[in-house]
C-alpha cells in the first residue's frame, strides 16, 4: 500500500475547518509538550524518576527523528505493563455503577431514546499527569446523568496517536455509571499522518490474529476502561486497507466486550470521504451482514434533516438501532452559541431520530480567562447542559441552545443505602477535612469526585439559586450554597430506588441560618415534570462541629417503602445564604471506619534537578474506600499533601536537604493539595497552603511517627460515608 507522507513543521500546524477530525490536535504543540523542570530531560518508558503520566503510543513504529523533551515515543506492540512503573498510577479502580431512568424532569425529554457521547480533551497527549494537578482550572465535569459514554480525546503525530484515559476521569465516570473510551487517531496527511500507522494498526499475523487489536484489549483490561473510539483520517488507502480495517473491528468484537465507536471517515474503497450519514458507502464499518463490526458510529458534523432520517432508516434495515448512531456537533469554538438543528435530531412531536455526539464540550472551561474561579466554570457548564434557566424541570426546546436536559432524560446512579455525598466536584481552591481547612492550595483530581444530584437544580417556591461555593466546605473543596427567604424553597437533591430500613435517618451538615425540613417521596411522579408528592419532616440539631451544625431527621414513618426522591424545604425570617456541606442517609449503626491501608510502600524516591525530593507511593486499594488522604508528619506536626482515588500517589516536591523533609512547625505555612507539575490531586509543595496538625477523625499517628526524628508519610483511607481509618505509615529515608 502507498505510504505517501508529507513532513511538516510543528509550527505550521493549523486546525482545519474542512477535515472534521483534524481538530483532534489539542492546543498548540508548544502548549501540549510544555515540560516541568523535572520533565525537561528526556523521558524514557519505564523511567521511575519522573512524574507518572497517562499512556500514549504509536501502533508499532514512531516518526523519524527524536521526540522533544517530555515526550516518550513508544510502539504499543512493545508495551509491557509489568515493566511500566506508571501502571498503578493509571489504573482505574471504580467499577461502572448501575443506573436507572426515572420519570423525566420535563415533558420534552425522552427516556430510552437518543443518548449522548461526549468527546473531551482534558489535556494534551504528552505530559498529562496520571492523577490530577495543582490547579483548580480543569474540566471538572459533573453532569454525568446526561451522557452515555465519554471519549478521552487526543492524539497527534508528534506525540502519539493512541491515547489511554487517565484513572481519575475513568473513576469519576464509572462512579456515575458512564463508560469511558480511549482514542485511536490516524491523522490526515496534512497534520502529519502516515499511512504506515494505519497499516500497522490493522496488521494480521499468520495465525489470523490482529496483534495491535490484542494490545488494545489488553490495555483496556489492565487500566480499567471500557473501549476505543477509532478515528481513521489518513488519506491514501485502498479497498484492501478498508477490508483489513473492517476485519480488525470485527476481531475486536469477537475477542472482547469492549465498546467500539467508529468515526464516519473511511469508505469501502479506502478513501477518506466523510459521509455525514450512514449509507451503503460506510455501513460495513458498523454492520457487515450478520456480523456486528462496531457498537456505534459517530457521524460527521455536516448532516441535515434528510440525512439523519435516512441514516436512522438504514440502521433499522441493518438490524441496528438508530440510537447507535451519534450525530456529531462541533462545539469546540462556539460552545452553547453553536448553531444546531435540534429538530432534525430530537423532533418535538416525535421520537428522537438518532443519538447525539458532542465534540469538545469542554469549551465551557477552555474559553474562560486563565484567572477564572471554579464557580465560573460550573455556571457555564450548567448553562451548556441544563439550559438558560438552570433548572431541568423548566428546560424546553425552542431557544437556540435550550440545554441537553430539554431533550435527554437524566439517568442517575442506582445508589443504595447507606449513602453520603459532600457534593465534591473533583477540584477546588483549598481542601477541608471534617470542616477543618487543611490546605490553601488549588488542586484537581476527578477520582475523588462525589455522586452529584442528577437534576441540578430543580427548585420550586422561592428562588434558592443553588450553586457550588469553593470558599466554604466541610469535606473536599466545596459546599452547596442556597439563598433562603421568608417564602419556602423546595430543592430536589437525590433520586433513589432503594427501600428504607427501620431506624434510617437523613443527616445534614450545614452552616448558616435557615429552617430546614427533609422531604421524602415514596411514590413515582405521575408524569414527566410533575412535582413529587413529598412528606416533610423537620430536622433536629444534634451537635456542632468546627463551625458546622449536624442535624438529623428520622425515616421510620417510611420504613419498608421505596425512597424515590429526597428534597430539602427551607426558609429564613430574613433573607440570607446558608451552606450544605454533606448529606447522608444512614442506618441504625454509626458508619464504621474503613480498613487501615495495607501494603504502603515507597516505589521510588529521588532528588530532582529542581533540588526537590520526589516520592512515588503505592499501597493496596480496598473496596470499602472512596478515596485516600496523604500527609507528611515530622514529630507532632502533620501536613496535608493531598487526596487520591487510587492506590498510588506521587509527591512531587518535598524540599531536599538535611532537615528539609520535615514539615513546617505547627502554626506556620503547610503544604496544599497540589504544586506545579504534581501528579496527584493534592501532591503538594512544602511551604504553601494552610497549617494544621491533622484533621478531626483521621486517626492517631502510626507507630513511631510522633516524636521521631525522621519524617514519615501517612495515608488515611476514607469510606463512602466519610469515616476515616487510622493512618498507615511509611518512613522517608
Amino acid at each position: 500500500m502507498s505510504q505517501n507522507r508529507r513532513r511538516i513543521s510543528r509550527r505550521s500546524l493549523l486546525l482545519s475547518t474542512t477535515a472534521a477530525g483534524a481538530a483532534a490536535l489539542v492546543g498548540a504543540p508548544a502548549q501540549v509538550i510544555a515540560a516541568t523542570p523535572l520533565q525537561r530531560r528526556q523521558r524514557q518508558s519505564g523511567d521511575l524518576a519522573t512524574e507518572p503520566q497517562a499512556f500514549y503510543w504509536f501502533p508499532e513504529t514512531p516518526p523519524e527523528g527524536a521526540p522533544d523533551p517530555g515526550i516518550v515515543w513508544q510502539g504499543l506492540l512493545d508495551w509491557d505493563p509489568a515493566a511500566e512503573p506508571d501502571v498503578p498510577f493509571n489504573t482505574a479502580t471504580v467499577p461502572v455503577a448501575d443506573r436507572f431512568t426515572p420519570v423525566p424532569a420535563n415533558s420534552s425529554a425522552r427516556a430510552g431514546q437518543g443518548a449522548v457521547q461526549s468527546l473531551v480533551a482534558f489535556a494534551g497527549t504528552a505530559g498529562n499527569p496520571s492523577q490530577g494537578s495543582a490547579t483548580a482550572s480543569y474540566y471538572a465535569f459533573t453532569h454525568w446523568a446526561y451522557i452515555e459514554e465519554l471519549v478521552f480525546w487526543g492524539g497527534s503525530w508528534w506525540e502519539g496517536i493512541i491515547l489511554a484515559p487517565n484513572a481519575p476521569v475513568v473513576d469519576a465516570a464509572h462512579r456515575a455509571g458512564v463508560a469511558v473510551l480511549g482514542n485511536v487517531f490516524l491523522p490526515p496527511v496534512v497534520y502529519g499522518g502516515d499511512l504506515k500507522w494505519h497499516d500497522e494498526l490493522v496488521q494480521q499475523d499468520d495465525d489470523g490474529r490482529f496483534p495491535v487489536a490484542d494490545k488494545l484489549i489488553e490495555v483496556a483490561g489492565v487500566l480499567g476502561f471500557d473501549g476505543w473510539f477509532i478515528n481513521s483520517e489518513t488519506e491514501g488507502g485502498d479497498g484492501e486497507l478498508a477490508d483489513a480495517t473492517r476485519a480488525f473491528l470485527a476481531y475486536l468484537q469477537q475477542h472482547s466486550n469492549l465498546r467500539i465507536t467508529w468515526y464516519d471517515s473511511m469508505i469501502t474503497t479506502g478513501e477518506i470521504q466523510w459521509q455525514n450519514e450512514l449509507n451503503e458507502r460506510n455501513d460495513v464499518f458498523l454492520q457487515d451482514g450478520d456480523a456486528r463490526v462496531s457498537d456505534s458510529m459517530f457521524l460527521n458534523f455536516w448532516w441535515n434533516e434528510n440525512m439523519l432520517a435516512g441514516s436512522a432508516e438504514h440502521a433499522r434495515e441493518l438490524g441496528r438501532s438508530p440510537y447507535e448512531l451519534y450525530s456529531g456537533i462541533d462545539t469546540e469554538a462556539r460552545g452553547y452559541t453553536t448553531p444546531v438543528d435540534w429538530e432534525a435530531l430530537f423532533p418535538v412531536d416525535g421520537d428522537h431520530t438518532t443519538s447525539l455526539g458532542i465534540y469538545r464540550p469542554e469549551w465551557t472551561w477552555r474559553s474562560l480567562p486563565g484567572d477564572h474561579q471554579p464557580a465560573e466554570f460550573h455556571e457555564r457548564d450548567d448553562r451548556y447542559w441544563v439550559g438558560p434557566t438552570g433548572d431541568p424541570a423548566s428546560a424546553q426546546p425552542g431557544s437556540d441552545w435550550p440545554g441537553l436536559a430539554a431533550f435527554v432524560a437524566d439517568r442517575p446512579v442506582a445508589v443504595g443505602f447507606p449513602f453520603a455525598s459532600a457534593f465534591g466536584t473533583g477540584h477546588g481552591t483549598g481542601y477541608w477535612v471534617d470542616g477543618e481547612k487543611v490546605s490553601d492550595q488549588a488542586w484537581n483530581h476527578l477520582g475523588v469526585q462525589d455522586i452529584q444530584p442528577a437534576r441540578r437544580w430543580v427548585v420550586r417556591g422561592a428562588d434558592a439559586s443553588p450553586r457550588f461555593d469553593f470558599d466554604v466546605a466541610y469535606q473536599g473543596g466545596e459546599s452547596v450554597a442556597f439563598d433562603a427567604h421568608p417564602e419556602p424553597s423546595v430543592v430536589e437533591l437525590f433520586r433513589f430506588g432503594s427501600f428504607v430500613e427501620p431506624g434510617a435517618v437523613v443527616e445534614l451538615v450545614h452552616q448558616g441560618d435557615a429552617d430546614l425540613e427533609i422531604g421524602v417521596a415514596t411514590e413515582v411522579p405521575r408524569a414527566p415534570g410533575a412535582e413529587p408528592s413529598y412528606r416533610f419532616r423537620p430536622v433536629e440539631r444534634v451537635r456542632q462541629a468546627t463551625g458546622w451544625t449536624i442535624s438529623r431527621a428520622g425515616l421510620d414513618d417510611v420504613a419498608g417503602e421505596k425512597l424515590h426522591v429526597l428534597a430539602l424545604r427551607f426558609s429564613a425570617r430574613q433573607a440570607g445564604t446558608w451552606h450544605l456541606g454533606q448529606l447522608s442517609v444512614l442506618g441504625r449503626r454509626p458508619p464504621r471506619p474503613p480498613s487501615r491501608v495495607r501494603g504502603l510502600r515507597v516505589q521510588h524516591t529521588w532528588v530532582g534537578d529542581d533540588e526537590a525530593r520526589h516520592v512515588r507511593l503505592l499501597w493496596d486499594r480496598a473496596g470499602d474506600t472512596h478515596h485516600y488522604e496523604v500527609y507528611v508528619r515530622h514529630g507532632r506536626t502533620r501536613r496535608f499533601l493531598g487526596a487520591t482515588g487510587s492506590g498510588a500517589y506521587y509527591v512531587p516536591d518535598l524540599p531536599a536537604g538535611s532537615d528539609a523533609d520535615a514539615p513546617s512547625t505547627a502554626g506556620s505555612d503547610a503544604s496544599g493539595p497540589g504544586a506545579a507539575g504534581s501528579g496527584a490531586a493534592g501532591s503538594g509543595a512544602a511551604g504553601s497552603g494552610a497549617a494544621g496538625s491533622g484533621a478531626a477523625g483521621s486517626g492517631a499517628a502510626g507507630s513511631g511517627a510522633a516524636g521521631s526524628g525522621a519524617a514519615v508519610i501517612e495515608v488515611v483511607a476514607v469510606s463512602q460515608l466519610f469515616a476515616r481509618s487510622a493512618p498507615a505509615v511509611v518512613p522517608l529515608r
